[in-house]
């Protein structure tokens, strides 16, 4: 592909919508930015030849006009010594150097227009770059982003339901163990008032611990979903 083309394309694309369509867009904008930053280097290496054409051509416009003026000077000292056709000769010498310096001055034309297409050229392509680059520092940050939350939910949330339901099961064990041992401590007797007071204790001390358990059950399931 030849860089005007190119360079056409790049321009003219739509950078977010590329990246919409790529399978892995850090991959793409990273190729992307590369290809435009390669580019941009020929274009300019492309300019640096068109100035240094044009830098040629002034110079020789320079030594054109000033062999112009020697042949000028000719002419007229040939004239002042009575010598008219060394003075002609000198001012036919002359026309040729005019008639090149103004075929040099028809090429000067074309150059300043590639110069001032390339200047353009340039102005949009650094456009690109930034624009591309902006994208990718952006979906870098997203992507530590998206990798540190992951990296945290992981951590929160692996196994963590499965934990919760064991402990609720232990728990539950728990509470069965608990009340046969009073079932058990009652049968055949007649409980004390100390006792009666220390029953209703562990049962709510059970009770409480129950609640605590499901409440942060239903906490960690509510977490897990969001």
């Amino acid at each position: 592909m030849g860089i005007f083309t190119r360079l056409t394309d790049i321009v003219n694309s739509n950078i977010t919508h590329i990246l919409d369509k790529a399978e892995d867009p850090a991959k793409m904008i990273r190729m992307m930015v590369q290809e435009m930053e390669d580019t941009l280097v020929e274009v300019r290496s492309s300019a640096a030849r068109v100035i240094a054409d044009r830098k040629e051509l002034e110079r020789n416009m320079i030594r054109l006009t000033e062999a112009q003026d020697q042949w000028y000077s000719k002419a007229e000292l040939a004239l002042n010594k009575g010598r008219e056709d060394l003075a002609s000769g000198a001012l036919t010498e002359r026309a040729k150097l005019a008639e090149m310096a103004a075929s040099l001055e028809h090429d000067r034309e074309p150059l300043e227009e590639a110069l001032k297409k390339y200047q353009t050229d340039i102005i949009s392509l650094e456009a690109k770059i930034k624009e591309a680059k902006q994208k990718q520092r952006s979906l870098v940050e997203r992507q530590q982003s998206a990798t540190s939350q992951l990296k945290v939910r992981q951590k929160l949330y692996n196994n963590k339901i499965d934990d919760v339901m064991v402990r609720f099961s232990q728990m539950e064990s728990r509470v069965d163990d608990t009340e046969s041992l009073v079932e058990a401590a009652d049968l055949g007797r007649e409980k004390s008032l100390f006792e009666e007071f220390s029953d209703l204790e562990s049962r709510q001390k059970v009770a409480d611990d129950l609640e605590v358990l499901k409440a942060k059950m239903a906490k960690a399931t509510t977490a897990n979903k969001k």
